[in-house]
C-alpha cells in the first residue's frame, strides 16, 4: 500500500522567518529556473532583494509560510487585496502540493477581502502552473535587474471560476 504525502501546513509569516524565506527564494531561482533564464539572469534575480528589504516586503503584505512536517518549504504573499506578489517553493518540496496550497489560500483570502480578480507577475517557469489554475495571460513584460533583463507575464484570474479541466 502506498504512503500518502502529508498535506502542507500553512501559517502566518513571522519576522524570524526572513532567513528561511530568503533561502527558499534563492534555491528556487537557482535550481528551478535554469530552463527559462540564463545563469546571469538568475544571479541578477537572486541579488534583486536584500534581506532587510525582503523582510520589510514580506512583513507589509499578507504572507503565508507553507510547512511540511513543521519545516518551512515555501511562502507566498498577497499585496493589497488582489495581487500575488511572491510565490516560491523550495526545490525539495516541488510536486508535494505546496504551491497549490499557498495559491488556494491566497485566492480565498483575496476573495474574503472583496477581490473579484487576482493578478500575478509570473515567471516563465511558473507560467504553466498558473495557467492550470485558471490564470490567463494579460501582457508580456520585461524588467531590468542590474545588467540583465528578465521576462515575465502578467496573469489574471477571475475568482470564483473553476479552471477548464479542473475537478469540480
Amino acid at each position: 500500500m502506498g504512503q500518502t504525502m502529508p498535506k502542507p501546513g500553512l501559517r502566518p509569516f513571522l519576522p524570524a522567518d526572513t532567513p528561511v524565506c530568503a533561502a527558499i527564494y534563492e534555491a528556487s531561482i537557482a535550481e528551478l529556473t535554469g530552463d527559462d533564464y540564463t545563469e546571469a539572469q538568475q544571479e541578477a534575480w537572486i541579488a534583486a532583494i536584500g534581506e532587510d528589504d525582503f523582510a520589510a516586503r514580506l512583513g507589509k503584505q499578507l504572507t503565508l509560510i507553507a510547512t511540511l512536517q513543521e519545516t518551512p518549504v515555501g511562502f507566498a504573499s498577497l499585496k493589497g487585496k488582489d495581487h500575488i506578489d511572491l510565490l516560491f517553493v523550495h526545490p525539495s518540496a516541488i510536486g508535494q502540493g505546496v504551491a497549490s496550497s499557498l495559491c488556494d489560500a491566497l485566492e480565498k483570502l483575496a476573495g474574503a477581502r472583496g477581490a473579484t480578480k487576482l493578478t500575478a507577475e509570473v515567471s516563465d517557469t511558473a507560467h504553466r502552473f498558473f495557467t492550470k489554475r485558471g490564470y490567463v495571460a494579460q501582457q508580456r513584460n520585461t524588467v531590468p535587474l542590474g545588467d540583465e533583463w528578465l521576462g515575465h507575464t502578467t496573469m489574471q484570474k477571475t475568482l470564483g471560476e473553476t479552471p477548464k479541466g479542473a475537478p469540480q
